[in-house]
């Protein structure tokens, strides 16, 4: 399969869907709250309301939402994804080819670009990008990174700009890879670091912003690159950025963003609520919002401990969660239930809404079957085992405890008691690896269905801990080998059926990214993944 950017036009950056339309808007190219603004005006600095302190500076570690918000701006990656059609384009490659057996993958490179300390972008430096993933990350430190580049062999440089990356087994999704900040290329004066170094700041990139300051945990201030004139053809314009810098501040709590945006201290802010909604328009404000491709947030059962272990269980659980009540009791309009095990912007999704539709009547009755018997607190138990777990989660996306709570209420209708276990970063991440929990809840951003090997796949994360099951393991590792689109994405169908089926996955709601903007912002947008992109936006003066 070969790709040639002369097949395409130049497209126009698009937002993502947009909820509750007589409520939420979004500022289209050249338009804002107010209507026609003119043409883009360079200069000036955009100060955004961060909700979560960013953590590690280095886009390939980076994993929470307010994090890559940052990172994505300093570093550009060797394709980019449209994110309204979902077609992978040209960024720091110009072209490409795919072998048939999806296994090696050829990327002609732009000439002249170079990275912000003067040093060009060539294909030895995607080579030193991909070792330094699975070499001195690992896993540990980059999981996102290190699945992209499962199987990974090497790239090869037969010239400067020819980058010949091969794997020992077929990767048909490590195009749409490609595109991801986790795979944005950095200098060789980056690449070269610990990964712990890697996270300080000093991240060398080729993207159209530079770290003018980096503060782990606080703070972080971008500066407008110089020079820049290689940016994707999904971008509304060419050339420099418009804005000169752009300052994240870290505001954990909604009321004070909403109130800062409304008096002018804030330009922009992460996770605008419901609620925030008419304070933030009644000083001409918009709230932008678009759904995250990928896993919606859900429950993964661990499925060697306790209760879990029983696919009954499992099942009855996928019935028992009220998901509409989720989004219309805690969240908002901008948000929709889950209908399968993934997220609906994501290419390939299928609806199983029918499957796995709220019905506490059948979820009961399924328990019944099964031999779990109600106690005299409502608690249901066979054997003499409870029908107990715990839940473990983090606040990384600041609606999850309420969420939980609520679940925890809905699963105790159907007799089944939940134990709600919130964890530091570090602790859930140490946790996770270490598969110490009875469930997990959490969800993980892209627009590719390849998703689901990450994190379900017997040889990958496995998430579950589960054993073989031959047909989803057979339709993970088919759709990884599959160069045909449409072949892929039955493939991918089939397998969000297998995990629905055996219960692997209890989909509650998709996050969406709801962003508050004042009436001075302009084409701030949403990329395909769903984080930001400041390359198009400017402020009215």
């Amino acid at each position: 399969m070969t790709y040639r950017e002369n097949t395409l036009k130049r497209p126009v950056a698009l937002l993502g869907t947009l909820a509750a339309a007589a409520t939420l808007a979004a500022c289209g190219s050249g338009a804002g709250p107010e209507g026609p603004a003119g043409p883009p005006q360079p200069g000036g600095t955009l100060r955004y309301g961060l909700s979560l302190a960013p953590t590690c500076s280095d886009p390939a570690q980076a994993g929470t939402n307010q994090t890559l918000y940052v990172t994505r701006q300093i570093v550009d990656s060797l394709t980019d994804q449209h994110p309204d059609t979902g077609a992978v384009t040209p960024w720091l490659a110009q072209s490409w080819e795919v072998s048939p057996d999806a296994k090696v993958f050829t990327f002609h490179l732009r000439p002249g670009v170079t990275f912000s300390d003067g040093t060009a972008v060539t294909a030895t430096a995607v080579q030193k990008n991909f070792d330094a993933i699975v070499r001195t990350l690992t896993g540990a430190k980059a999981p996102l990174a290190a699945s992209y580049l499962a199987g990974y062999i090497g790239t090869a440089a037969p010239d400067p700009l020819t980058a010949r990356v091969e794997f020992d087994r077929p990767n048909a999704q490590f195009l749409q890879a490609s595109s991801t900040p986790q795979l944005g290329i950095l200098a060789e004066a980056t690449t070269a670091k610990s990964a712990d170094e890697r996270c300080l700041g000093d991240n060398i990139g080729s993207g159209p912003f530079t770290y003018a300051e980096y503060r782990q945990g606080s703070s972080a201030t971008l500066a407008k690159r110089a020079g820049y004139s290689w940016g994707s053809p999904v971008f509304a314009h060419r050339g420099e950025a418009y804005l000169d810098r752009i300052e994240f501040r870290v505001v954990p709590e909604s009321g004070v963003r909403s109130g800062s945006l409304s008096s002018d201290q804030l330009d922009a802010i992460s996770d605008a609520l419901p609620q925030d909604a008419p304070q933030i328009e009644a000083t001409g404000g918009t709230v932008q919002v678009t759904s995250n491709p990928g896993l919606p947030f859900g429950i993964q059962p661990n499925v060697t401990r306790g209760p879990l272990r029983d696919p009954a269980v499992r099942t009855a659980l996928e019935r028992a969660v009220d998901r509409q009540e989720l989004v219309d009791t805690v969240l908002g309009p901008q948000f929709r239930a889950a209908d399968g095990a993934l997220a609906s912007k994501t290419p390939a999704h299928v609806d199983l809404s029918t499957q796995i539709g709220y019905d506490a009547d059948t979820a009961r009755r399924v328990l019944d079957q099964a031999g779990w018997v109600p106690g005299s607190d409502g608690i249901r138990a066979k054997d003499g085992v409870r029908l107990s777990f715990g839940i473990l989660f983090s606040r990384a996306f600041a609606g999850n405890q309420a969420i939980l709570e609520l679940i925890q209420q809905q699963l105790r209708k159907v007799g089944a008691d939940v134990r709600l276990e919130v964890a530091a970063d570090a602790e859930y991440t140490a946790r996770q690896n270490s598969k110490d929990y009875d469930s997990l809840y959490y969800n993980l951003t892209r627009a590719d269905g390849d998703i689901l090997r990450t994190q379900f796949g017997l040889a990958d994360r496995n998430l579950n801990a589960r054993g073989p099951i031959p047909p989803l393991d057979q339709a993970l590792s088919d759709q990884l080998q599959a160069a045909d689109p449409a072949a892929r994405a039955q493939l991918i169908g089939r397998a969000q059926q297998l995990v629905i089926d055996n219960g692997l996955y209890i989909p509650t709601i998709e996050l969406s990214q709801a962003i508050g903007v004042s009436n001075k912002v302009r084409d701030l947008k949403f990329e395909a993944s769903g984080r930001l992109q400041f390359y198009d936006a400017w402020l009215r003066k």
